[in-house]
């Protein structure tokens, strides 16, 4: 049995007094499973020791060893995540397969990977894929949700593609083609997704002109029902955190602060993969969890740490820095990685290095700009920049 570092026992027996459940998983390079079931070791024994998850939706991973990748907003657009992945190692370069080539990776999404692009559900079950690919391979893919997954559960789709409209009704009419098999046919969708984009858009239904109140209602009613609170996209979305701690680095979409590790980083998981699921049998826990959803200061809508520069004053800067600092060391983290805020000069850190900043407006829907990642080996943080035709080659700042 594996023995499971003193820093994430002691989390764990944290856990349990607080009244907690949290579940452990060892992820093993031996077979393939979507979940984090546990595996036979004898193959892990060859590779290395396994990555060990904790909490349900994972909330602590203790990698020993990993290359961590952490990529930024994708907001629908399939193109640049693609590009995004294959630039950090992870995906096989050719358009009509999807390959994990990343070995013993761990790949960290930090959420918005829904609205402002039309590819939604194909990067969903992309990296649903390749996590499966990756376990199998002793590695592993994590997702972290942010405000616009958050928001699309709450049936908010102002910022909803009219493409993204289309995908709910195109992947409802495959799923019939899967007779209830879910598994199969999401993780199958990445696959066939362009083929049905495009018989769809010859078809009479293809077009989206802006009378078309019948195709309209349509879409809305397809999204709806996927997205909605115990629907089948929104319990994918219940198996990701909103806060992820993976090696003692912090993983979240806006940023992490003190009252947030207070009340409870478990509880905060557990409290919005509840909601999404629909699944407590106390109403109270299916409310919105207010400190992760809701507010200027809730872990998917702050943006203390990653405003930019410019709008923002000296007195402004030591503050975000000395939350900062007393965030991470109460709950004993190395740095912070986020989202949620497009950094027009690309990745970079801020608050004396404590905080990365990982959202690059890569989306067509954002600001369309080169794809980069951040990734972490032996604790220190480099960024990869690829070039926007092309990703052979490459560009690495170093950072000490």
């Amino acid at each position: 049995m594996a023995v499971l570092p003193f820093r994430l026992r002691l989390r764990l027996r944290t856990a349990a007094i607080s009244g907690l459940s949290p579940s452990t998983s060892v992820v093993c390079p031996s077979r393939q499973h979507r979940d984090g079931g546990s595996f036979s070791c004898r193959a892990a024994a060859a590779a290395g020791r396994p990555i060990i998850v904790s909490g349900d939706p994972p909330t602590f991973v203790s990698a020993p060893g990993r290359r961590i990748v952490a990529v930024g907003d994708l907001h629908g657009d399939l193109h640049q995540t693609r590009a995004a992945l294959v630039m950090a190692g992870v995906l096989s370069a050719e358009s009509d397969c999807h390959v994990w080539t990343g070995g013993q990776t761990v790949l960290v999404q930090v959420g918005d990977i829904l609205d402002r692009g039309e590819d939604e559900i194909a990067i969903l079950s992309l990296l649903s894929s390749l996590n499966v690919q990756a376990k199998s391979q002793g590695g592993a893919v994590f997702q972290v949700n942010g405000n616009h997954e958050t928001m699309n559960v709450e049936g908010d789709f102002r910022y909803v593609d009219p493409g993204s409209f289309d995908e709910c009704i195109r992947f409802l009419e495959y799923l019939e083609e899967f007779d209830g098999e879910w598994d199969d046919a999401f993780l199958n969708w990445v696959n066939v997704s362009q083929r049905w984009k495009e018989e769809y858009r010859v078809s009479p239904n293809g077009d989206w002109l802006p009378l078309n109140f019948v195709k309209k209602n349509k879409g809305f009613a397809a999204r709806a029902s996927l997205f909605k609170q115990g629907g089948p996209l929104a319990c994918e979305l219940a198996r990701h955190p909103v806060v992820l701690n993976v090696n003692d680095w912090m993983f979240c979409h806006g940023g992490l602060l003190p009252h947030h590790v207070q009340y409870g980083i478990e509880r905060i998981n557990k409290e919005v993969s509840n909601w999404m699921q629909c699944s407590s049998e106390d109403s109270d826990d299916t409310d919105l969890p207010f400190i992760a959803t809701r507010g200027y200061d809730s872990v998917v809508w702050t943006r203390l740490y990653s405003q930019d520069s410019v709008e923002r004053t000296q007195r402004s800067w030591d503050l975000s820095s000395i939350v900062a600092e007393q965030t991470l060391k109460s709950v004993g983290a190395k740095g912070m990685v986020v989202g949620h805020t497009p950094q027009t000069r690309g990745v970079n850190c801020k608050c004396d290095g404590k905080v990365w900043c990982i959202d690059v407006g890569m989306s067509y829907g954002v600001l369309h700009s080169r794809p980069e990642v951040l990734e972490i080996v032996n604790d220190r943080p480099r960024v990869l920049k690829g070039q926007r035709d092309s990703y052979d080659e490459m560009e690495v700042l170093d950072y000490l």
